[in-house]
């Protein structure tokens, strides 16, 4: 009975250990070797980025940080540089005009060179033995070139004849002194010579200039401003002449050189417009006198001076117009007459001014001027100088032309 439970018990046991022989070896078989699990993945680290130059050497391990783990800064707005404040303009140096009563001082030396045609030629004719008719044609000439006009030289010719035919002898000191007086006779005016400043009025006294182009118009208003401030006058300047370019920059600065203020508009702006609001400035400011650089118009256009009665028309609105200087330029001779009755058909002329008188031989153009349009020559340009302006005084210039 033992052997048989013994047998029963090897029995089983056999019977279990082959089932698990089976059971482990199809286990195997269904497992592919790529489901196996694998080692943990190595990271390698990426290399150092190259060096260039001294830098340059072996590539070492270093840590890494990712994205996540580095603290980016914030964006922040480039602070500007602080600006720098520009420094203001200087202002310009205000000068002292020479007083005017120096400047005809001058006038001897500035002519010196017209004696030749005019001065010192008549003395050299009239000083002949014999005054013959070609004498006295060669007399005409002189006058004529001169440009003093055909009848004050034919006026001036017959009174030297007779002056000299009465004298008989003639000295070089009688012949000057005899020439002196007809001169004095010619240029001589009954109306007054002074620029009128002082209207009596509480408003300023208003004075235009007017002229054609290239007669020096707004450079004789600029130096005529030094001369009235140099009188102790304060002047308001208006710059109505916006059609040139620069010509309210050019008065401008002659204002700023003696303190003047300038009224201004825009270029090509309206003329009467910035006129007006010159004088009413002027008024505002209780100025002795207000200057006006007009336009240069040309003689011809009649538009362009119609113009030119409009800014006249409109100023006077404000305050009545005390002064009408027309400049003239002295070297252009009988021209200069023609301008001259165009623009005193426009505006009332009150006074004429001559520039580039300075070493001219057409100093008689004084004379002609004179009696062509009934008004006096008032101021003569002398020269290129800012204080080159001078009021006009017959005997001086006389004396300045037949010389000492």
């Amino acid at each position: 009975m033992e052997i048989v439970i013994l047998a029963v018990v090897i029995a089983v046991v056999l019977v279990g250990a082959v089932s698990g022989l089976v059971i482990g070896g199809r286990r195997k078989k269904q497992l592919p070797p790529a489901e196996r699990p694998s080692a943990a993945p190595t990271i390698t680290t990426p290399p150092a980025e190259p060096r260039v130059g001294d830098e340059a050497e072996t590539p070492r391990d270093e840590s890494r940080r990712t994205i996540e783990e580095v603290d980016l800064p914030t964006a922040e707005a480039p602070e500007a540089p602080p600006a720098e404040a520009e420094p203001a303009p200087a202002a310009p140096e205000v000068e002292v005009p020479e007083p005017t009563e120096g400047r005809l001082v001058r006038l001897r030396a500035r002519l010196a060179r017209s004696q030749n045609a005019l001065g010192k030629g008549l003395l050299t004719l009239l000083s002949r033995e014999h005054l013959d008719e070609d004498t006295w044609e060669e007399i005409e000439d002189t006058l004529l070139t001169a440009d003093v006009g055909v009848a004050p030289t034919q006026e001036l010719v017959e009174r030297l004849r007779e002056r000299v035919r009465v004298l008989g002898t003639r000295t070089p000191q009688e012949l000057r002194t005899l020439l002196r007086e007809e001169l004095l006779k010619l240029i001589a005016t009954d109306a007054p010579r002074a620029v009128k400043t002082d209207n009596g009025l509480e408003t300023p006294a208003v004075v235009m200039v007017v002229g054609v182009n290239g007669t020096g118009k707004t450079t004789t208003t600029g130096k005529l401003a030094r001369v009235l401030v140099a009188d102790g006058k304060s002047v308001v300047l208006g710059a109505a002449d916006t059609f040139r370019a620069a010509a309210a920059d050019q008065l401008q600065t002659w204002g700023e050189r003696v303190g003047a203020r300038t009224v201004r508009g825009p270029e090509g702006g309206d003329p009467a417009s910035i006129a007006f609001d010159a004088v009413k400035e002027g008024i505002a400011e209780h100025a002795d006198v207000v200057l006006i650089d007009t336009a240069g118009r040309l003689h011809t256009k009649a538009g362009l001076m119609d113009e030119l009665g409009k800014v006249k028309r409109v100023v006077e609105k404000q305050a009545p117009l005390d002064e009408v200087l027309l400049v003239l330029d002295a070297t252009t001779g009988q021209n200069g007459l023609v301008q001259a009755r165009v623009f005193a058909e426009v505006v009332n002329i009150t006074g004429i001014v001559l520039t580039k008188l300075d070493g001219t031989a057409k100093g008689g153009i004084v004379v002609a001027v004179q009696r062509e349009l009934g008004v006096p020559v008032k101021l003569i340009g002398l020269g290129e100088g800012p204080d080159d302006l001078a009021p006009f005084d017959p005997e001086a210039f006389v004396d300045a032309l037949i010389g000492d």
